[in-house]
């Protein structure tokens, strides 16, 4: 549950935030949700003490979740693709100057390990639709649609060295898929398409074998630094 003191660790450390999701993806129908997705930079003088600062937060709005800025690093330089499309949203609504800088950086956070993750992550969810087929003859068609849009991002970016996540043409397509008027066959052999083109893409691709981890490092250190600069010095009490 989320404490008076997480809220205003969003509330007034917020460094950068978003929507994402279908808005974000340009899948949005009417009545689709509007996800919000923001970094935090928690005050430095909170890292002093036994209890430290949260890693993330829920809320405080409704569809609204937050990373402290080392932990949504730590997961950037990962080739988390949550965390990596956060920062290739076109739809911005706050960046103060760390969170601009941030961004200026997203491209340090691309590497092919992006090829290992991406795909992972969309075989994983490539099993939890094949059990829904069993289970209930149909896998749910919104995930469907959201996996191939995550392979043929994935594809793309192997291929270029750029991630968009705006699927562009390709939204009357996928929007079929979601409305359950593709077979799944059909589905399904555009899912193993688009695995197969990753694979391929990666032999070849632009990108570096590793992401930039030392450029990213520098970033939080300096934004470590002027924050403890910024805030007033923790004082204990009296001795007695």
């Amino acid at each position: 549950m989320i404490t008076p003191s997480d809220e205003a660790l969003v509330r007034d450390h917020t460094v950068y935030s978003c929507v994402m999701g279908s808005r974000a993806f340009g899948l949005a129908m009417d009545g689709s949700d509007t996800d919000r997705r923001g970094v935090f930079l928690a005050p430095t003088p909170l890292f002093w003490r036994f209890d430290k600062p949260p890693a993330h937060v829920e809320g405080p709005a409704d569809e609204q979740f937050s990373w402290e800025l080392e932990r949504f690093c730590e997961l950037a330089l990962r080739a988390n693709p949550n965390v990596l499309e956060c920062l290739h949203s076109s739809l911005v609504e706050q960046a103060d100057a760390t969170g601009r800088e941030l961004l200026s950086l997203r491209g340090a956070f691309l590497s092919r390990q992006a090829h290992g993750t991406f795909v992972r992550y969309a075989l994983g969810q490539r099993r939890k639709l094949d059990a829904d087929v069993r289970q209930h003859g149909a896998p749910r068609w919104k995930h469907a649609m959201h996996l191939l849009r995550l392979l043929a991002s994935s594809r793309d970016l192997l291929r270029t060295g750029e991630l968009t996540i705006d699927v562009g043409a390709a939204r009357d397509d996928l929007l079929a898929v979601r409305r359950g008027e593709v077979p799944w066959p059909e589905v399904e052999r555009r899912m193993t398409g688009l695995a197969e083109e990753n694979d391929a893409a990666a032999a070849v691709s632009p990108l570096p074998a590793e992401p930039d981890r030392a450029r990213i490092e520098d970033f939080l250190i300096r934004a470590r630094r002027a924050s403890a600069l910024a805030e007033p010095p923790v004082r204990g009490g009296s001795a007695g």
